[in-house]
């Protein structure tokens, strides 16, 4: 079981923890958090569909997403000259679905947040 933990990165000596660190600084910002949930909801979309969704200009999202790119937490698909980007894979997704998640628990106030109203209904 320790060789598991050490194995994914869960040990807290772990080399990951600095580079977790940075991905949370990178998901300190609510336009980046806004472009990740525009994408958890869409296959893929262009910086201008995303600029729409977020309501920010395509320069500032164009901005944020090559952050996003480079720590490799959304990849792009170029298309003739449209560039569309998309997440790399699910973790991005559900560390702000988790984040979210923890944000209805912290204004809940003693009452049962959304997100467990929902799971209910789903069971």
């Amino acid at each position: 079981m320790d060789a598991d933990k050490q194995r994914c990165g869960m040990d807290p000596d772990s080399q990951y923890v600095e580079l977790a660190v940075e991905v949370f600084g990178l998901l300190a910002d609510a336009t980046r958090v806004r472009i990740i949930l525009a994408l958890r909801t869409n296959d893929e979309l262009s910086v201008n569909h995303i600029a729409d969704i977020v309501d920010k200009s395509p320069a500032a999202v164009s901005q944020h997403l090559a952050k996003l790119r480079m720590a490799r937490i959304v990849s792009t698909r170029q298309e003739g000259q449209r560039v569309f980007y998309r997440l790399a894979n699910e973790h991005a997704s559900q560390l702000v679905s988790d984040a979210i998640f923890q944000a209805e628990h912290a204004i809940a106030d003693g009452t049962t947040p959304a997100h467990h109203h929902e799971e209910r209904e789903r069971a």
